[in-house]
């Protein structure tokens, strides 16, 4: 590259109709990973989620009902959707998510149509596939197992229904399992 060429490129980077193109996408990245990186907040939603990767398959998901809320990451369009829910784990270790008016919800119908997720559990990230469950008796366990959870927790992310309540109709549970990658 001669002197002139390297002259007439460096004038180019230098005119505002680059440079603020430029400078608007630096700043959208640097946001989007720093609100990717500490969301999803309470009720407002992140994207991607960081932490470590999980050693290896998971079948006893038991652990989850020591931590308040799971964070599941669903891919809503082009991009990554994740949230904070409650999850919770069987007497026999099998894992659940749930939600009640999840017919007006992103992250769930981008669930029904692309079951492939990430969830976070305690910043260690497991590859999960989720499945809206439609089984009355799978419900009722699903929802048995959520009460027990909540009434076990100190401080529940939500409040602890009582442990004889019944399952509301609008109720909607995933069934979490592995994926492999």
């Amino acid at each position: 590259m001669t002197d002139a060429e390297r002259g007439a490129l460096t004038k180019m980077f230098r005119r505002p109709m680059f440079t603020v193109p430029a400078g608007l996408v630096a700043v959208l990245v640097v946001a989007f990973l720093g609100w990717s990186s500490t969301c999803p907040c309470e009720r407002t939603p992140g994207a991607y989620l960081f932490g470590a990767a999980a050693d290896g398959p998971v079948t006893d998901w038991a652990f989850a009902n020591q931590v308040t809320l799971c964070q599941i990451q669903i891919r809503v369009g082009v991009l990554p959707h994740a949230i904070n829910l409650n999850c919770m784990s069987t007497p026999t270790g099998q894992l659940y998510l749930s939600c009640s008016q999840c017919g007006a919800k992103r992250w769930s119908n981008a669930a029904v149509e692309n079951g492939r997720g990430r969830l976070r559990l305690n910043g260690t990230v497991y590859p999960v596939t989720v499945t809206r469950v439609m089984e009355p008796t799978e419900l009722d366990q699903a929802w048995s197992a959520r009460v027990r959870k909540l009434n076990q927790l100190d401080a529940p992310a939500s409040p602890a229904p009582p442990l004889d309540a019944p399952r509301p109709d609008d109720w909607w549970s995933f069934r979490i399992e592995w994926r492999i990658s």
